[in-house]
């Protein structure tokens, strides 16, 4: 079958020669079109459509060195972005703040297993807003080399980008503790990756490994709330790393966890998707939550309300969030000033956290003694 030959594109000046008017007329038509009088300006649409002409939003942004795009480069490959309630969240609120400043946005995914810049080498931007980036990661360093307007979501601080972060240790903190007030003294924990290319498995719980804020951060906190409790941390907490942040990756780690000689009292996932595959894996290996094993989480996604039991978990503002990093990418780009900000998370006790049961039974007769002596 022979191909069907496309039909030369029409250019500004096949439109201004039709219409008898010169090419600025035409650009005045489409981009300022206070300049012409209604009558002119709805001729030159008019002509426009028969011949069909079509602005080019690419040359015009060389003319005005703008595109009128931001980029928001995801922390792992761009297929998980679709099934990360958080980042859907964060996006939303991101898009929100845009789309009232008339910007498009163009999503990319980042590799982590190799130091590539390809997802901003070429991308035709005005910024980038870089949703979880690993600590000295080198596309920050790649964007600041082109004197782009950048913000980091849970970034590490100092760089030259301004940051938006949680109060990601201080809710760690308050999740743990909240669990050793319990009672707990054997955790489960399950994290997302360390670094790049860090092996599935047990590791140990060490927050000094992590190449992401919020994993060390969040590992911190529970290693704070240890020490204040007066507990040796290495004893305490078991670490399994998952390779991705996924409710079937939290259900596998937790079948493992489970399956040891030493099973915890208590899983602390350092995700709310995690959790909810934490608490599938409960429920096939039929050990009751929160009678024989609590489960915690972290996010307070919408599904951790709805789940059985619910998830107690740390709350943050991930549309807030979204909102807030944008709002600091406008800022820069209309040349205003742009302070980093650090946003509250708070510990939302549900169903799914209760004291374990040996720590349970002993409160009970601790409490018979008092009363008989009273």
């Amino acid at each position: 079958m022979p191909v069907k030959l496309r039909k030369p594109r029409a250019r500004l000046k096949d439109l201004a020669r039709l219409v008898s008017v010169s090419p600025a007329t035409i650009s005045n038509a489409y981009h300022h079109p206070e300049r012409l009088s209604a009558t002119l300006r709805a001729k030159i649409l008019e002509s426009a459509d028969k011949l069909g002409y079509h602005p080019d939003p690419t040359a015009r942004g060389l003319r005005m060195q703008t595109t009128g795009t931001l980029g928001v480069v995801y922390a792992d490959a761009l297929s998980w972005a679709f099934i990360d309630p958080p980042f859907s969240m964060f996006l939303q609120g991101v898009a929100e703040a845009t789309q009232d400043a008339h910007f498009r946005l163009l999503l990319a995914g980042a590799t982590y297993t190799d130091h590539d810049v390809e997802p901003v080498r070429n991308a035709a931007v005005d910024g980038f807003v870089f949703y979880a980036p690993m600590m000295h990661d080198p596309r920050v360093a790649y964007v600041e080399q082109r004197e782009l307007a950048a913000v980091l979501v849970d970034g590490e601080p100092g760089s030259a980008f301004p940051l938006v972060g949680i109060e990601d240790e201080s809710g760690a903190f308050a999740l743990a503790d909240h669990l050793f007030r319990l009672g707990h003294r054997k955790l489960g924990i399950i994290s997302m990756p360390l670094r790049p290319g860090y092996p599935i498995g047990f590791a140990e719980p060490d927050e000094g490994l992590a190449a992401f804020l919020a994993v060390r951060d969040r590992l911190a906190g529970y290693a704070a709330a240890a020490r204040k409790h007066r507990l040796p941390w290495q004893e305490v907490a078991s670490l399994y790393v998952t390779s991705v942040n996924s409710i079937e990756q939290g259900r596998q780690a937790a079948h493992a966890i489970l399956s040891g000689p030493s099973a915890p009292t208590a899983l602390v996932c350092l995700s709310d998707q995690l959790a909810l595959g934490a608490l599938a894996a409960a429920r096939e290996l039929r050990v009751p939550v929160p009678q024989a094993l609590s489960i915690v989480g972290y996010d307070d996604i919408p599904e951790a309300a709805r789940t059985t039991p619910s998830l107690t978990t740390v709350h943050q503002p991930h549309a807030e969030k979204g909102r807030a990093a944008a709002r600091l990418l406008l800022d820069q780009l209309a040349g205003r000033k742009s302070t980093s900000l650090l946003l509250p998370t708070r510990l939302v006790v549900r169903g799914s956290s209760a004291a374990p049961m040996n720590a349970a039974r002993t409160g009970r007769k601790s409490m018979s003694g008092r009363s008989s002596r009273g």
